[in-house]
């Protein structure tokens, strides 16, 4: 194993360079899903923002953000909490709601590192159930998950990114035992 790679708990130092992986990511991921406008119009600076005031006061103790790190540069992030489903227990159910690694990092391993150092957390939160929510066509995705031991719950939901219907999502829900 290299030793210059890890993962750790995010710092407000790290908003930046998370932002910038996650404007890079999704206008690769989500080209062919999203309208090209609203994938030009990710600013960075204003996603930093968002990021460094997350970091500064998550809205639970359990709120984690990790990031994959290369020496000192940020490779990838993930958000792990509560399960914020209404069918679900925020009690024993913990959610990954983003993981995401840099277009320029896949293949690298920085993903699996990312999504044991999830696992870990969430077990160490005390949670024993963990469900993450993916783009129904992310076949990629859903074969890393899988082969990790994630399944479909059967949970399916349509998200409206703009609130006029013009621009939605259909995702689906996995989940995998902790512990």
């Amino acid at each position: 194993m290299n030793a210059d790679v890890s993962c750790r708990v995010a710092w407000a130092d790290d908003a930046p360079a998370i932002a910038a992986v996650q404007v890079r990511a999704w206008r690769t991921s989500y080209a062919g899903l999203l309208p090209a406008d609203l994938l030009d119009a990710l600013d960075v600076n204003e996603a930093a923002a968002g990021w460094r005031a997350s970091l500064q006061a998550p809205p639970d103790a359990r709120n984690r953000v990790l990031v994959a790190l290369e020496r000192n540069l940020v490779t990838g992030f993930a958000v792990t909490g509560p399960a914020s489903d209404p069918d679900l227990d925020p009690v024993s159910d913990g959610e990954i709601s983003d993981l995401t690694v840099d277009p320029h990092q896949r293949g690298n391993a920085h993903g699996s590192r990312l999504m044991q150092a999830c696992v870990d957390t969430l077990v160490a939160d005390r949670f024993t159930r963990a469900v993450t929510w993916l783009p129904a066509t992310d076949d990629e995705t859903r074969a890393f998950l899988t082969a990790a031991g994630w399944a479909p719950d059967g949970a399916h939901r349509t998200l409206d990114l703009t609130g006029d219907e013009s621009v939605t999502v259909k995702q689906v829900r996995l989940h995998t035992a902790l512990g």
